[in-house]
């Protein structure tokens, strides 16, 4: 529905009586992994007695609000989108007349971060640090300043890894006040045993599979995938929409390899288990720091199949521990990729010990239950500080 404007508002405590207010761009139906993150962490919260409201951008100029498993969900009307940021000139607004006991800020949003610190209520803000601003280097020259009052006026930062605490330019001033809580899932979709459906998608690939799972965006290195599987003897299955679509299938037919690479588009969160288990192996050969953790490594890994990744100096590498879980590779190096390719498409039981000592990491690392009571240590740490 519409929103229809914000009154002040004091508000009525559950549970542990804390208020929570998450801030990110997007939230579900849009497709991410930060946006997944913060639903998953929101309405477990909720579950938990939390009174969880988050704001985010509207896909529209209209502003609309719901409440959605537990969650009191804002979109603050969206005027148009910026490097990737979208700008919403009601969020500030909200944020004045909100009066939560927390702000959780899902960083990099330059537009949410400000907002917050301008013109948010909270006593406690505390900031989730899920990746550098890779890309946007103009937009960095300006907001640095900025990004580093926001970070200075936190009163804890989250990191997902500690690879990525010890290798970000930017988050080493601020070492004193990080604490390193991975990124959890839930593993149960995972841990389940689809037959018919693995049955039908192997009989669909009629190949060995080589899969790949996200956004086709300029950081994911599929353009190196692609190179890679040309000559190796496997079908390569892409599951995922983003910007890059139509030139990575222009790629694939001037290479002449579009019997060996199936772009099935997005899939639903119900199917995608059984692609998991119906695949050989996953890759995430990605190019940039913009990968800072690889969610589909864990889900790849609780399916029990092995995984190859880049080493990016961020969470990925923790994620995939190099000759126990799967394979890490250089970046960009189409070479090293088929090789490690090759090695486990060849050696059946390689995959096997790799995929279950996959599955046991998952399950000991990277668990939803985990990470949730994390972060909410985490929250209560920051409220008694």
């Amino acid at each position: 529905m519409r929103l229809a404007g914000f009154g002040k508002e004091s508000v009525a405590h559950r549970g542990p009586g804390i208020c929570v207010l998450h801030i990110y761009k997007d939230y579900p139906p849009v497709l991410g992994g930060i946006e997944l993150h913060v639903r998953l962490l929101a309405e477990a919260q909720a579950r938990m007695g939390y009174d969880v409201t988050v704001l985010t951008a509207s896909p529209g100029l209209l502003s609309e609000e719901e409440t959605r498993n537990g969650v009191r969900l804002i979109r603050a009307g969206r005027l148009g989108t910026a490097a990737s940021t979208p700008i919403s000139l009601p969020m500030p607004r909200i944020l004045r007349r909100l009066r939560p006991h927390l702000a959780h800020l899902h960083f990099p949003y330059p537009w949410g971060e400000v907002s917050q610190l301008l013109f948010g209520q909270a006593p406690c803000m505390v900031v989730t640090y899920h990746s550098d601003i890779i890309r946007q280097k103009t937009l960095l020259r300006f907001y640095r300043p900025m990004m580093n009052r926001v970070l200075s006026s936190a009163r804890g930062i989250i990191v997902t890894s500690g690879a990525y605490l010890e290798s970000s330019p930017y988050l080493g001033e601020f070492r004193d006040k990080c604490a390193v809580i991975p990124l959890g899932i839930d593993l149960k979709p995972f841990l389940r045993s689809y037959p018919s459906r693995v049955r039908l998608l192997r009989e669909f690939f009629a190949a060995p599979t080589v899969l790949f799972v996200g956004k086709l965006r300029y950081y994911k290195g599929l353009e190196t995938l692609i190179e890679a599987v040309a000559d190796l003897d496997a079908r390569l299955v892409v599951l995922g929409e983003g910007p890059l679509d139509r030139k990575l299938r222009d790629k694939v037919l001037s290479m002449k390899i579009g019997d060996k690479v199936a772009f099935l588009g997005e899939v639903t969160q119900e199917m995608l288990p059984a692609y998991y288990q119906a695949a050989d192996v996953l890759v995430l050969p990605s190019s940039h720091r913009s990968e800072a953790f690889g969610l589909v490594l864990v889900e790849a890994m609780a399916s029990g199949l092995p995984v190859i990744s880049t080493e990016l100096g961020t969470g990925t590498s923790f994620v995939n521990v190099h000759g126990k879980t799967g394979v890490v590779v250089p970046p960009g190096d189409p070479v090293s990729l088929k090789a490690a390719l090759s090695v486990l498409l060849e050696d059946g039981e390689l995959r096997r010990q790799m995929g279950s000592r996959g599955r046991v990491r998952a399950l000991t690392e990277f668990s939803a239950t985990k990470m949730v009571h994390s972060v909410c240590r985490f929250y209560d740490m920051q409220l008694r500080a």
